[in-house]
């Protein structure tokens, strides 16, 4: 579809529930929830203390999970997870949680995140006699784990994470041990609450509003988690990181009722809109998004301007995975299936047309021509991040360089693409700057190319597989 050329795609979801006999229930809804996060697969594992039972399969969550699926989940144990490929194709066998039945008992892991030295350490394991059956690097740490020298699980789980690099909130269990785990670095999120006496793992809060659990911390960077039949224990078994969160959660990601990394999505999409008419204020009659994630900053830049805010785009939300296209090329068609103007609002008006980020430019540029054909005077294209320069490593599926419009472009030449009226991004500093410490606690490297991890420890990274991403 046209829309897929137009944002980053999202990385994953993951959520754990320990002591709740419901836990196949509260996990399929917390896994609904953050479905935004991954369209692509779904899965939940469940443990009733002696089997794992695991149900698993490619679309949506309301798909995958129909009532008899949700009943073979037996047990007060389940983590489950909805996914977009980010390392590994798509494809049924890389769909997790990742099961596996090992000497010591039963495994499932949940991750969110990408390891920057799984094709290394995949080799090592193979030249070693290790057969892989999915192209996951989860499925590396699935190895590490079986093979640790450690006797008992928590040892194992530590033992594998100090040989790996990178990305990782994850979720791991046996059949009466859960594990909630965040890289040294804390790149993706993973929040802990809890529902009664039971503890709740997920990458985002709104997942524990919808089944009534309260937000009780976050996992913090460099922590591991253990929960068991003893209790719940916290153990910073990795040499200390600076903190180095992603910032595209609060650009697209996240869903702006969640709060990430301690902050309101919403309030700080918000604020990058208050922030963007400050740096690039223009004459105009109307302020509108582009829905949905363009909703919250188009708000800011409206009350900030003073210039009216309105909803100038419905968006189709019921469109499937796939649809007819007609024989007969209707213009605009794949961005018209989600994204209809309002002519009464825009006609003979001087648009602001608020949205989160431009990969390519193809859509923006069909946008623009939609809301000009609908009669608007003026389009003046405004983009609440700073210019996406570089790919990311640590879990979201991004173009190369190659295709991103901001790393071979100036704004001036994306600007006469667009044929908008005016171009204008948010700059990275007033973006950092409604952060706590000034944002020195985020990464920034698809604006900057500052990759947190050093390129010689990054196997992804060498020259000859810098353009290579599924």
């Amino acid at each position: 579809m046209e829309e897929m050329e137009k944002k980053f795609h999202d990385e994953c979801a993951v959520f754990g529930i320990y002591g709740s006999p419901e836990a196949a229930n509260v996990t399929y809804l917390g896994l609904y929830a953050q479905q935004h996060r991954g369209q692509e697969s779904a899965g939940i594992v469940s443990s009733d203390g002696e089997d794992h039972h695991m149900v698993l399969g490619m679309g949506l969550v309301a798909d995958v999970f129909k009532k008899d699926a949700i009943a073979r989940l037996m047990g007060d144990i389940a983590i489950g997870h909805n996914r977009y490929s980010t390392t590994g194709e798509s494809h049924i066998k890389n769909c997790q949680p990742l099961a596996i039945e090992y000497a010591n008992g039963y495994l499932a892991l949940a991750h969110n995140g990408n390891l920057v030295n799984a094709a290394s350490v995949r080799a090592e394991l193979e030249e070693r006699g290790s057969i892989f059956r999915s192209s996951m690097d989860t499925e590396v740490i699935s190895h590490l784990i079986a093979k640790s020298a450690e006797k008992s699980f928590l040892p194992r789980v530590v033992d594998a994470f100090h040989q790996v690099s990178g990305a990782y909130s994850l979720l791991a269990m046996n059949e009466n041990e859960m594990i909630a785990v965040r890289d040294p670095y804390g790149f993706r999120p993973l929040a802990m609450g809890k529902l009664g006496d039971a503890t709740l793992f997920a990458s985002e809060t709104c997942a524990f509003d919808l089944i009534g659990g309260e937000y009780v911390r976050d996992v913090e960077p460099g922590e591991l988690v253990h929960v068991s039949p003893e209790g719940v224990k916290s153990f910073f078994p990795f040499q200390k990181k600076p903190h180095r969160h992603c910032v595209f959660e609060f650009v697209y990601f996240a869903r702006p009722d969640s709060i990430i990394f301690g902050e309101s999505v919403h309030r700080i999409r918000k604020g990058f809109g208050r922030e963007l008419a400050h740096e690039a204020p223009v004459d105009a009659d109307l302020v509108i998004p582009v829905p949905d994630s363009g909703v919250p900053a188009a708000m800011g830049y409206a009350e900030e301007s003073g210039i009216p805010f309105d909803m100038g785009m419905i968006r189709n939300h019921y469109i499937g995975r796939t649809f007819i296209e007609p024989e007969n090329r209707i213009r605009h068609f794949g961005v018209k299936i989600k994204l209809n103007p309002i002519r009464e609002l825009i006609k003979n008006k001087r648009v602001v047309v608020v949205d989160d980020s431009i990969v390519r430019g193809t859509t923006c540029k069909k946008i623009i021509g939609m809301i000009k054909a609908a009669g608007a005077k003026e389009v003046h294209m405004r983009i609440s991040s700073p210019p996406t320069i570089c790919p990311c490593f640590y879990g979201i599926d991004t173009p190369t360089k190659g295709e991103l419009a901001a790393a071979n472009f100036t704004v001036e030449e994306i600007r006469q693409f667009l044929k908008a009226d005016t171009l204008a991004y948010l700059s990275k500093e007033r973006m950092l700057s409604l952060f706590k410490n000034g944002g020195e606690d985020f990464c920034t490297a698809c604006f900057d190319g500052n990759y947190p991890i050093k390129r010689y420890d990054m196997d992804i990274l060498q020259p000859e597989l810098f353009e290579y991403r599924r």
